[in-house]
């Protein structure tokens, strides 16, 4: 996000639910991501505990968890037994007339699934949960990523502001020195005018400014579900990601994103077996009792019921089967090479973005504010025109936005790569 003082407030449509925390089926929180004081101001690790555990996204991602572990639940069920009552040779003519002689029978029916189906169906369901538990894991990993980017947009709005305010009470010193010079002679009424109007649209950026500001905050929160600001805005300057070092917090655990490949590549094994199976014809077998009503004799039936596989033997399910669990294969082979090359590009990052900010911090900033000293005492005592002013602390503006914007940068970056890697606030059981 770029951040300018005169700079259009982006607006971030979220998806607002509200409603209780569903971590199970989706692994349970890490027991340091304790809950945000409401009476103290916005933590980093609070906004990413909290968007981890109420985002909408990841409460509907954990409720799918739990519906595909019933699912899984329900495919090892045994069918049901079927009863039936048939009553035959009645009301018909000649000697079936009436009911003299109609019979009744009253069976029973039960399907036995062969080749495994019950046991593979259910080890199928298992799967399909554990890739939606995955999945969850996933989901809330993106939530957590993205509460801290915008707590980081939020953070940088609000230095921002602060740099906005700063600038139009420079706009204000200038002013009255130019109106003390134009009392004095030693400058022209223009000169004041346009003093003026510069302290207007710096005022006017200001406000703007806090808008912004109030923009963020709103967006922060409306990750979580809520339609307002729930948080005391944070610190300015606190939980710089960018002064921590990653690589001792690696996490020993995989990325969601591959435990969710692997989990789909396993399902689609399961779907090749469980396709395999239902080549296998399933068995009826059928018992009742007979009553002959003409004669008052009862007699015992069984039956016996297999389809004949000739013309579908599920052949083509299966072929279908074994090729998306090729294509699972292929995407976890992707997954693990993207992986690596985001974890790589953003290392890149987070060393270009560290440069940069160290320059513009440590040379470029004191020079703007020297420049603009200078230039301002100059003016004061005549030795320099207003342009020559208005443009050092025009430079000086853009100086310190820069700054904000590399910083922002740096701890944006930084924060993608630790979320990749499972570093703080990342670590634990959502990594």
């Amino acid at each position: 996000m770029k951040h300018a003082i005169c700079g259009v407030v982006a607006a971030m449509a979220v998806p607002v639910l509200t409603g209780p925390a569903y971590a199970d089926g989706c692994g349970p929180m890490p027991a340091t991501q304790a809950s945000q004081d409401p009476n103290a101001p916005l933590t980093l690790d609070a906004a990413v505990a909290r968007a981890s555990r109420q985002a909408p996204e990841v409460m509907l991602s954990a409720l799918e968890a739990r519906a595909a572990s019933a699912d899984a639940d329900q495919a090892g069920q045994p069918l049901n037994p079927s009863i039936s009552l048939e009553t035959e040779n009645f009301a018909g003519t000649g000697q079936l007339q009436g009911f003299d002689a109609y019979e009744t029978t009253l069976a029973l029916e039960q399907t036995f699934r062969l080749g495994g189906k019950r046991r593979l169906a259910e080890r199928l369901g298992q799967a399909e949960a554990a890739l939606a538990s995955a999945e969850c894991e996933a989901q809330r990993l993106k939530a957590a990523t993205l509460a801290g980017e915008l707590f980081l947009d939020l953070q940088a709005s609000i230095e921002m502001a602060e740099v906005a305010d700063a600038s139009a009470d420079l706009a204000e010193e200038l002013e009255s020195v130019v109106q003390r010079r134009v009392d004095a002679g030693a400058a022209s009424p223009p000169e004041l005018t346009r003093a003026r109007t510069d302290l207007v649209v710096l005022r006017a950026a200001a406000d703007a400014a806090r808008g912004e500001v109030e923009a963020n905050a709103l967006a922060l929160a409306s990750l979580w579900g809520s339609a307002e600001v729930d948080f005391v805005l944070p610190d300015r300057g606190v939980n710089s990601l960018a002064m921590q070092d990653t690589t001792s917090e690696v996490s020993g655990g995989p990325h969601p994103r591959v435990v969710a490949a692997t989990a789909e590549e396993a399902a689609r094994s399961a779907g090749i077996d469980r396709a395999r199976a239902e080549a296998w014809p399933d068995v009826k077998v059928s018992a009742g009792v007979r009553r002959f009503e003409d004669t008052g004799d009862s007699a015992f039936l069984a039956g016996l019921s297999l389809p004949l596989p000739i013309f579908d033997r599920n052949q083509d399910a299966t072929h279908a089967a074994r090729f998306r669990a090729e294509g699972a294969e292929l995407n976890t082979r992707a997954v693990k090479a993207r992986l690596r090359a985001e974890q790589a590009s953003l290392a890149a990052q987070v060393r270009a973005a560290k440069s940069r900010l160290q320059r513009l911090e440590g040379e470029a900033l004191p020079l703007a504010e020297n420049a603009y000293a200078s230039a301002a005492e100059g003016y004061r005592v005549g030795k320099f025109d207003l342009t020559a002013t208005l443009d050092a602390r025009r430079s000086l503006i853009e100086t310190r936005a820069a700054v904000i914007d590399a910083r922002l940068a740096l701890q944006t970056q930084t924060l993608r790569l630790r979320a990749l890697i499972g570093a703080a606030p990342f670590e634990g059981d959502i990594q």
